[in-house]
């Protein structure tokens, strides 16, 4: 479509900028975007995440995080025309020689739990990073704007992986077992699921937190090998992805296993660093309470 095609030329012109113009821009844009964009809606969720901490650090833990999430903005920009030798030196990893003992050992999918860290559409480029023996898929929510659509598409693609849309996953899933292909699969398990697909809670940042259960159920059905990817950002441009294992047979351990691991791992670096973690959308709008209620209402017993 001609509008896709002018505003991904536009962008792609952006990109060719330099690393420090673009943070500088990033900079000029936090003045106001940490203004005016969801501020309450941060501020509640700090808030109420964090109640032991004082007015000032959480002011401080807000500062940090706008910053970040506009750098996370003209950084995606920059992949548009990012080369496989800078991103590579720019987006690391570690822990993969952990899905290569697996591959080796004859189990062909790896899940990799992520999270709205850091720059999590960096970790797109780790296709790079295990080829030959190994290619990668992402889990991507289809956006209602084409054009942001197409966009997102083409920038988590760029680097071989391929996109499979989140009500495809089960379908595609099982036809990359059946072609017997080896694929590490990324799933950002962190968003709130709608009240008909919510089935299982976590103490989580202060609250019990509605969590989406599928890639652990998917995980138990095809045998997949659950890892957790821990992002961290060495410096301004840079990060690192440690691949951390959970599960080798997710159906060997009681359900909800690999998924409350996930969230304590999360937990733990959402606390240590709490400006990476995506603190703009209604996270916890969902209570225990109001679905024990809607489950009392649609059987006439109390739901425990």
């Amino acid at each position: 479509m001609l509008q896709y095609r002018l505003i991904k030329g536009l962008l792609w012109t952006i990109s060719l900028l330099p690393f420090p113009v673009l943070y500088a821009f990033s900079d000029v844009c936090c003045l106001f975007v940490s203004r005016c964009y969801r501020r309450k809606v941060v501020h509640k969720n700090l808030l109420s995440a964090f109640p032991e901490k004082s007015v000032e650090e959480l002011k401080q833990i807000e500062k940090k995080f706008y910053h970040q999430f506009c750098d996370n903005f003209v950084e995606d920009i920059k992949m548009l025309s990012m080369s496989k030798k800078e991103i590579m030196r720019r987006m690391t990893f570690s822990g993969l020689d952990e899905m290569k003992k697996r591959h080796d050992a004859g189990q062909r999918l790896h899940f990799l739990y992520l999270s709205h860290f850091g720059n999590w559409e960096w970790i797109s480029s780790i296709n790079y990073h295990i080829q030959p023996w190994c290619s990668s898929a992402q889990i991507y929510h289809h956006i209602y704007n084409k054009v942001m659509n197409q966009l997102f598409l083409d920038l988590r693609g760029q680097y071989g992986g391929v996109n499979i849309e989140m009500k495809e996953t089960f379908r595609r899933i099982l036809q990359l077992r059946k072609e017997n292909k080896n694929y590490v699969i990324g799933f950002i398990s962190d968003q709130q699921p709608k009240w008909s697909s919510i089935h299982h809670f976590v103490p989580f940042l202060n609250h019990d937190t509605a969590v989406f259960i599928g890639a652990e159920h998917i995980a138990r059905k095809v045998d997949a090998f659950t890892m957790y990817g821990r992002m961290s950002r060495p410096r301004r441009g840079y990060y690192h992805l440690d691949i951390i294992p959970m599960e080798d047979h997710p159906a060997s351990v009681p359900e909800n296993t690999v998924t409350d691991h996930y969230f304590r791992l999360l937990e733990e670096d959402i606390r240590q660093h709490p400006e990476m973690w995506l603190w703009t959308h209604k996270r916890w709008s969902r209570t225990k309470e109001e679905w024990l209620k809607r489950q009392e209402g649609q059987d006439g017993t109390k739901t425990m």
